[in-house]
């Protein structure tokens, strides 16, 4: 049986981007390889120009002068061009910004809301369930290494927490961030999500994640002394052992 390993975790030495989990990070990461590709073609004729015109019109190897000073057509190619090329490149741009603030019909709200220095969340509009004024809420703070199991395995340090966020795949979501302090950011790679948290105001986005796993986050807004310890693990399930899931905590009215 064949395995696949996805990055939803910082690796040593990463120089690569996550694995993509969602509608949104993959068209990011499309996008970034074609813009990658068309970086290194103008770095590589950039570079050879200069080459060319070092070599050759050196003292060394050309003693002969020109009055060569200036040229209406090579200043409009020169600035023509890097035009162009910014118009070709802001449609493929402007259509993914787009996409990724388009709002879809949920089946369900997770609201976020920041602290000094941890997040709450709250589970909410369960549209495919059958008990849909009922909500989940409960209380994420980082998991110091004494509380971290015996044998640490599959656990990483400054990155766990005493609670999970579960989320079905498969499902629109509605992410509605806001903040009870500060600046905050809730940010996770694989999603390619990061918006901020401000205190007064309520930021809503989309998400669709596409396959199960376990993702990792941290805030991405210097929010005070302990900035640096308030992570994010979010669980994604398929949508039936999700349900199944939420029917039991409500049931036993857990949270």
């Amino acid at each position: 049986m064949a395995y696949i390993t996805y990055c939803d975790s910082p690796a040593f030495w990463q120089t690569y981007l996550h694995e993509p989990a969602s509608i949104g990070m993959e068209g990011i990461l499309i996008f970034n390889k074609h813009l990658l590709f068309l970086i290194i073609i103008i770095v590589l004729f950039v570079g050879w120009l200069l080459s060319f015109t070092i070599y050759y019109f050196s003292e060394q190897n050309n003693k002969f002068h020109t009055n060569f000073v200036h040229a209406k057509e090579l200043e409009i190619v020169w600035t023509s061009v890097p035009a162009l090329i910014l118009l070709l490149l802001s449609t493929p741009s402007f259509t993914l910004l787009y996409a990724m603030d388009e709002i879809a019909e949920p089946e369900l709200s997770l609201k976020i809301l920041g602290h000094q220095w941890f997040w709450s969340y709250e589970i909410s509009e369960f549209n495919s369930c059958q008990k849909k004024d009922q909500s989940l809420k409960y209380v994420c703070y980082m998991m110091v290494l004494d509380g971290l199991p015996k044998n640490k395995q599959g656990y990483f340090r400054l990155l766990e927490t005493n609670k999970r966020v579960i989320l079905p795949t498969n499902t629109h979501l509605r992410l509605l961030v806001s903040a009870a302090d500060v600046l905050h950011s809730w940010t996770v790679p694989s999603f390619g999500l990061k918006v901020d948290a401000c205190p007064g105001r309520l930021n809503q986005l989309n998400l669709f994640i596409k396959r199960v796993g376990v993702f990792f986050g941290q805030c991405s807004e210097i929010c005070g002394v302990n900035h640096g310890f308030m992570p994010i693990v979010v669980v994604s399930l398929p949508t039936l052992q999700f349900h199944h899931y939420v029917m039991t905590k409500l049931e036993l009215g857990q949270s």
